[in-house]
């Protein structure tokens, strides 16, 4: 019995997982070898580029990517994307034995709510339809739902980076991460389509030779600009801690339902079923804030220890030995 198109595209979307929550640790290792050569990567130092581990790290997150982009060819976006939280699993995991970063009983609760949420999306997730050329897929972009939520999209994009942008961008990370999120639903479509394109061209049934191809192909690349665009923004301008949950959150909830307007992920589906997967996609969600609210509620645990432990050195240092105390801790809690 051969391997059904969904266990495929599982099977790829938690190899992504692994590979991409794992890259994170490999590079973090490397920057604190090459922070103890020479100047850290957060003040501008490059000296990570010469460490070995950091770049094994590149190429592990490289494989992930590519996994993930090749598990849309086979399952749906309702099954692939929530998925993407595995990842946070993987990395708090091999954290706290790897990073020796203490997990906290809330960080595991998280960790549960997530691998319960990914469960039960997997058992009632749709079948993926098995589509034949560009010009089905094309077809389905097309339909008055689907082009009513594009023009939706972009008018709402357009309008937060006109009017919204300008005015509250620096304020409200809620701009930022509705730019990404907006476009990246459609930046997952179109990447959908593009790999279901390489796929039957794979198979011998060429799809170079229709223009939709190219259209999809052109689609994505912007939007994949314009959502790294503003999500660099987002990052830079407010703390990580917070933009991840939230941006996950957003960018999971609008490509499942992009996804479900143009491929009919749900069609066919008994409403027992979608109603199973909406809460193992709420549950995933609940646990992936979980997990940052953790990971934000230790790093202010951190700092505050940082301070007292340099208050009760007062006594003892003189101001340029404290100065040097704080500068060096900091720099060590950065890593």
């Amino acid at each position: 019995m051969g391997v059904s198109e969904n266990c495929k595209g599982l099977i790829l979307a938690m190899g992504s997982s692994a590979f991409i929550g794992s890259s994170f640790i490999l590079k973090k290792k490397g920057l604190k070898r090459a922070a103890a050569r020479g100047t850290r990567a957060g003040v501008g130092g490059y000296t990570y580029l010469l460490e070995p581990l950091w770049w094994a790290g590149m190429v592990t997150m490289i494989i992930g990517e590519v996994a993930n982009f090749v598990a849309y060819i086979y399952a749906p976006a309702v099954l692939v994307t929530p998925l993407g939280a595995l990842s946070i699993i993987v990395s708090a995991v091999l954290s706290h034995f790897l990073l020796k970063e203490r997990l906290p009983k809330m960080g595991v609760l998280g960790c549960v709510s997530c691998i319960v949420g990914s469960v039960v999306i997997v058992i009632h997730a749709p079948q993926e339809q098995n589509l034949d050329s560009v010009q089905e897929i094309w077809d389905l972009a097309t339909q008055p739902a689907f082009l009513t939520y594009v023009a939706a999209t972009v008018s709402a994009v357009l309008a937060l980076i006109i009017h919204f942008e300008p005015r509250y961008g620096q304020t409200n990370m809620l701009v930022y991460l509705g730019i990404c999120s907006l476009v990246g639903s459609l930046t997952v479509v179109s990447i959908k389509a593009i790999g279901i394109a390489i796929k039957l061209t794979l198979d011998g049934i060429s799809q170079a030779a229709y223009p939709q191809t190219w259209f999809f192909l052109t689609v994505a690349i912007i939007c994949v600009i314009t959502q790294l665009n503003y999500l660099n923004r987002a990052l830079d301008t407010f703390n990580a801690t917070i933009v991840s949950p939230v941006y996950y959150v957003m960018f999971t909830t609008l490509t499942i339902i992009a996804s479900a307007i143009m491929f009919k992920d749900w069609s066919g589906q008994d409403v027992s079923s979608i109603a199973s997967e909406i809460c193992g996609f709420i549950t995933v969600l609940s646990g992936t804030i979980i997990l940052h609210m953790t990971r934000e509620q230790e790093e202010s645990n951190n700092t505050q220890r940082t301070l007292s432990w340099l208050i009760r050195e007062d006594s003892m240092k003189g101001v340029e030995d404290e100065h040097l105390i704080f500068i060096r801790d900091s720099e060590y809690l950065n890593q």
